[in-house]
């Protein structure tokens, strides 16, 4: 099998980081309470909550969730681009801004 040189052509479980104990702990939080606060929503549309009141919990979520993406973007840009591009390997740069314009959809 011919070996894969573009890390984008690997599976992405392939690649890893490892997060220090507090950034690692912070990330699962903010996941867990984005995870209750989907399930409160799911909960409103079973008990024929009013739409409304459903869009703002969506709107709430939508918000966290592009939190949760700025923290781990700048996280991400402190560490492994800039580690990258110390090493020589500025293609991450061309990754990052395609990273970017994907979440600025």
């Amino acid at each position: 099998m011919e070996e894969m040189k573009d890390t984008e052509e690997m599976c992405p479980c392939c690649r890893t980081k490892h997060r220090s104990d507090k950034e690692f702990k912070d990330l699962l939080n903010r996941l867990s309470r984005i995870e209750g606060q989907i399930r409160g929503i799911k909960g409103m549309v079973e008990n024929d909550a009013y739409c409304i009141d459903i869009i703002n919990q969506v709107s709430a979520v939508t918000s966290a969730l592009n939190s949760f993406n700025r923290v781990l973007l700048s996280e991400h840009m402190l560490t492994c681009v800039t580690e990258d591009i110390r090493e020589g390997r500025e293609e991450k740069m061309d990754e990052l801004v395609r990273t970017v314009q994907k979440l600025m959809k």
